[in-house]
């Protein structure tokens, strides 16, 4: 069954225009709690509890009152911890043994935009059919609970200082950061209580920027979207190193000492080959189908297995369980590593990045070094709701054209958005001309056919 609200990445939106309005948020809320609560009871046989964060967006005030009254009112408990990392409320969900966790978030989106999605027991993202549970029972008729079965709410003490020592857990008690001067962009999101007390306490010389939100700045110019800012500020401050993290915390980006932005990609190609020479790897490394064909090689080259997944964490994360392998990730920076936590974390990464960096005495750039890059060149190209891209033979001709001109030096990948109306033209090639000459190809043929639906 097609699902009507979820996405890949939970339910998201414009704030205003449904589903991310107060209304259709009290629903999701009344009719998760009422599919949690009957998944409790029969386990239990009693209350289920639900944990809300949310980032640094002006609307998660609203969201959150809303989400909170939909779950009271089917009879669940409510635990809320304002601005946390979407990682910090899966972690919490888990430490405090409740039913799900909640995050109001749209990552690395403007603040004009929000979403939510949850978590189940033990911090992993909800399975498909429990989605699918939710969302038919959000047309159901939706009567409140007596009083006497009525959810309550709380507040959760010191959720940021919880989590900020859960993260420095995962980084090994022999190591510290000493001697590391690091600047820490925040980008103006959940991190911002979070991720420069991290660092420092673990040694390093801290610079912070993205730390000041007022609801509006979120990743505005900052961020792991964002990195002109960090780079400035690491070759301004003599830094070793500079970390990007995006609104909910769940991306990395890094920045080495002499400018070079280090996407996700190397990153994990860092983690496999710090991994694979201590034993530690278990099995092989899952990227996506955006995943660079230089890091590919690279991991090869090395003798470690690798796999594609679909574009999305909730993919690799798929493809890693049932490999039973433990690290994964994509460009964009989210990075699982499924031995530290259940999910994406972009503090957790960057700590493992550093951790791989002094006991190998490498910089960064030595490991970029190592690879063969290809150049992406990514064009992204609004549609109109309803446009499929597999129904167009000419799309189909562009695409054919531009495979056979490349052969072996390149590919085509293209791929609608999950969460916005928008078609990816991705164009990799050895030759930064040629792939942004076929990406600007296949996008002026995309326009041209979304534009005449």
């Amino acid at each position: 069954m097609g699902r009507k609200y979820f996405g890949t990445d939970g339910v998201r939106g414009l704030v205003g225009e449904h589903p991310i309005t107060p209304e259709f948020a009290m629903k999701l809320g009344y009719a998760a709690g009422r599919v949690l609560a009957a998944s409790e009871r029969r386990q239990h046989g009693e209350h289920a509890s639900v944990l809300i964060g949310k980032d640094t967006r002006i609307s998660g005030y609203m969201l959150e009152a809303a989400l909170q009254a939909g779950l009271n009112a089917a009879g669940v408990d409510v635990h809320v911890t304002g601005p946390l990392p979407t990682p910090g409320v899966a972690y919490l969900t888990r430490a405090l043994r409740l039913s799900a966790g909640v995050v109001i978030s749209a990552s690395h989106n403007p603040y004009y935009d929000n979403g939510i999605k949850f978590f189940g027991a033990g911090g992993k993202k909800l399975p498909d059919e429990v989605e699918q549970a939710i969302e038919e029972a959000i047309d159901d008729a939706q009567p409140c609970v007596g009083s006497k079965t009525m959810g309550r709410a709380w507040r959760v003490g010191d959720a940021s200082g919880r989590y900020i020592e859960f993260c420095k857990s995962t980084f090994p008690n022999e190591l510290d950061l000493r001697g590391l001067r690091l600047v820490i962009d925040c980008a103006h999101g959940a991190t911002y209580q979070v991720a420069p007390h991290v660092f420092h306490e673990l040694g390093a010389e801290v610079v912070t920027i993205g730390d000041k939100p007022n609801g509006f700045n979120i990743n505005e110019n900052c961020g792991a979207t964002h990195v002109d800012l960090l780079r400035k500020t690491v070759l301004a401050e003599g830094a070793d190193y500079g970390i990007a993290l995006d609104g909910d915390g769940d991306r990395l980006i890094m920045v080495d000492g002499d400018g070079s932005v280090i996407d996700g990609d190397l990153l994990i190609y860092v983690l496999a080959r710090y991994r694979a020479d201590r034993g530690t790897l278990r099995g092989g490394v899952v990227g996506t189908l955006m995943t660079n064909l230089g890091v590919e090689n690279g991991l090869k080259a090395a003798g470690i297995a690798f796999e594609r997944a679909k574009v999305g964490d909730r993919y690799v994360l798929e493809r890693l369980q049932e490999n039973g392998w433990l690290l994964g990730g994509e460009g964009s920076g989210h990075i699982l590593s499924l031995d530290r936590h259940t999910t994406g974390d972009g503090i957790v990464s960057a700590l493992q990045v550093l951790e791989a960096l002094i006991e190998q005495g490498k910089p960064l750039s030595a490991f970029r070094d190592e690879l063969q890059l290809s150049t992406q060149v990514l064009k992204n190209v609004r549609i109109s709701k309803g446009f499929s891209i597999s129904s167009s033979p000419s799309i189909a001709e562009a695409v054919k054209q531009a495979e056979s001109a490349m052969g072996t030096h390149g590919r085509v990948l293209l791929r609608p958005s999950g969460t916005e109306p928008l078609v990816r033209v991705m164009v990799e090639h050895v030759d930064p001309a040629a792939a942004e000459k076929w990406a600007e190809s296949i996008a002026a043929v995309v326009i041209s056919e979304a534009s005449a639906e």
